[in-house]
This record gives C-alpha cells, sequence and structure tokens, in this order.
C-alpha cells in the first residue's frame, strides 16, 4: 500500500489507525498487518493523530481527583467532606465501599461514654456489617426512628441496630414504633408514654448520628412499607427531593408537608444542627438531590459520599450556595 501524499489522506489514514489501536484495542503489529504498512509507519501515524489533536490522553488520578472534590464541596457547602474514591469500583461494590469507610470513620470518633444515633436501611446497614468491635465502655446506640412497618421490605432496622450495637458492646435501644402514624392524635398518645419519651430524650441526647437519606422514586423504601396512601405518595414525589428520617423535604431542605411531620416520630431535624457529629452517608447518584438539600439546610456537619455521587453533587452546585 502505497502512503497518502496529501495531508487531508494523511489524516484519515492516521484517524483510522487511531480508531484501531485506541477503540478496537489492536495492537501495532496487527494494525500493520491488516492495512499492508510497516509497524514503524502505524507508530509515527500514532504519532501524527496525537499531534493533530485526533487523539487526547487523559490520565486520571483517582486519588487527585477526590481531593479536588472534597476541598470545592466543602467550600460550597462548608462541612467536612469525604470523598470515597470509588472509580474503579464495580458499580454493585460501591454501596459496600462508602459502607466500609463510613465505618472505619465513626470507630475513629467515637469515645467512651458516646451515645450514637443511627436510622436504618441498606446504607446504615453496610456501615453497620462493617463495623469491627471496639474495646470501649459505656457506649449506647439508640435508633433515631420508629422501626415498625406493614410490609414484609426489608428495612434492615433491627439487623442494623444489632450490629451497631455488639461493635461497641452496647445494648441497642430500639424505637419499637411506624416511623408514621395514621393519626397524630395516636402518635402524641405513644410519645406520652414513658419508657418512649426516655427513648426519644435519648436520641436527643446522641451526640454522633449517622444516617442517610431518602428519595421520592416509586420504590423509595419508605414507600414500599404502607405508612403513606397513593396520593400522599405523588404529593411527595411533586413536593420533595427525599427524606431525612422519614421527614420529606424540597430542594432547600424545609419540610414539605407539615400534617405529615407532625405523624412522624424520631428526631427533629433541627436537632441534627446540634450535634457534635451529624454524619450523612450517601451511595448513589439517585440521592443527590436529597443530599444537596440536606446540605442546603443545614442538618449534616460531615458527608460521606462516592466519587461519582459527588461529582454531581459538585454539577448542582451554584456560586451563591
Amino acid at each position: 500500500m502505497i502512503m497518502a501524499e496529501t495531508t487531508a489522506e494523511r489524516l484519515g489514514q492516521a484517524l483510522t489507525v487511531a480508531k484501531m489501536y485506541y477503540q478496537a484495542d489492536q495492537s501495532q503489529s496487527q494494525i500493520a498487518q491488516q492495512m499492508g504498512i510497516s509497524r514503524p509507519t502505524v507508530s509515527r501515524l500514532l504519532q501524527f493523530a496525537r499531534e493533530q489533536g485526533l487523539v487526547r490522553i487523559q490520565i486520571v488520578d483517582p486519588v487527585q481527583d477526590v481531593q479536588t472534590l472534597e476541598r470545592a464541596l466543602t467550600r460550597a457547602y462548608d462541612v467536612e467532606v469525604h470523598v470515597v474514591a470509588t472509580q474503579l469500583t464495580p458499580v454493585n461494590d460501591v454501596l459496600t465501599t462508602v459502607g466500609e469507610y463510613a465505618a472505619h470513620y465513626l470507630e475513629q470518633i467515637v469515645h467512651e461514654h458516646d451515645v450514637i444515633g443511627i436510622g436504618w436501611g441498606k446504607t446504615i446497614y453496610a456501615i453497620g456489617s462493617s463495623l469491627q468491635p471496639d474495646t470501649l465502655t459505656g457506649v449506647e446506640v439508640i435508633q433515631l426512628k420508629g422501626s415498625v412497618s406493614y410490609s414484609t421490605e426489608q428495612t434492615y432496622a433491627y439487623e442494623s441496630i444489632d450490629a451497631f450495637a455488639n461493635a461497641f458492646h452496647a445494648v441497642p435501644q430500639y424505637l419499637p414504633l411506624p416511623v408514621i402514624f395514621d393519626h397524630q392524635q395516636t402518635k402524641e398518645l405513644v410519645e406520652a408514654e414513658r419508657h418512649i419519651q426516655y427513648l426519644l430524650a435519648l436520641g436527643e441526647k446522641a451526640n454522633i448520628a449517622i444516617y442517610s437519606v431518602g428519595t421520592v422514586r416509586s420504590n423509595a423504601l419508605v414507600f414500599q412499607l404502607g405508612y403513606l396512601q397513593e396520593a400522599e405518595k405523588e404529593a411527595l414525589q411533586q413536593q420533595a427531593v427525599g427524606d431525612i428520617f422519614s421527614r420529606y423535604i424540597d430542594e432547600q431542605g424545609q419540610i414539605v408537608n407539615p400534617e405529615l411531620n407532625e405523624r412522624t416520630i424520631g428526631i427533629d431535624l433541627d436537632s441534627l444542627k446540634q450535634k457534635e457529629h451529624s454524619i450523612l452517608v450517601a451511595a448513589g447518584d439517585a440521592k443527590v438531590p436529597a443530599v444537596r438539600a440536606a446540605l442546603l439546610g443545614g442538618y449534616p456537619n460531615c458527608l460521606i459520599i462516592d466519587q461519582h455521587a459527588a461529582a454531581q453533587l459538585l454539577k448542582l452546585t451554584t456560586p451563591d450556595q
């Protein structure tokens, strides 16, 4: 094969070689054989392709990217940010990886006689499953929202608090109630019971709260548990971007349905602002709108999030935040 004489022809040939090498993953020897040219010619064409801007080689440093995201999100939201390097992690393993990171972080900050308040769901269970037994004494673990549902859907409520309690040698303090009641009056009557008052007070006393956010997608966990009527779900999907402890918030982190909020039992969101450690843990892009709302509402002072979700969160961030 005779080499092309014109620049246009050479560009075309260089582009063909570049596609075979970078996209089809063929060796230079294979390309040379197929095109009837020498291997050194293939090498020169690849070099020409790079010089002409037909090929751009980008080196992705996951660690550097993580640090850049952490700095940017810290500046934007004025919270402690931990971006978990998951760029090279299979999608199905991202939650596990984030859970392991959050568990290690929690192990570093817990001291004797701390009170740890937790939510429930897959994220909290992933954290609890990764905790290693500690030698601390006097630690208490409390559920910060009701844990009884009207469904067989797995909430991991009891498995999660048991895992946390086992790791810190604590007696698990369950909140054995529906998280959302049908009637506010019923909820208030239950709250007046002495043992329930003790549990709610312990949740307020907790100096560490670790939790995630929920979405308002049709498959959202709370939507599957029988608490809400279809009309309520549809209204929430129109008004809210997600929930924290089953309290639904809008894009700015404000409660969207006061009546529903009054039927919800567990920690008030404003109490999260008072915690020494208010740790929001999130994995997956679906949670990004709710994460952003939680940050704008000022509820967490620490965010642990996977790398891709962090990048999506940064895209939603505007200069006036």
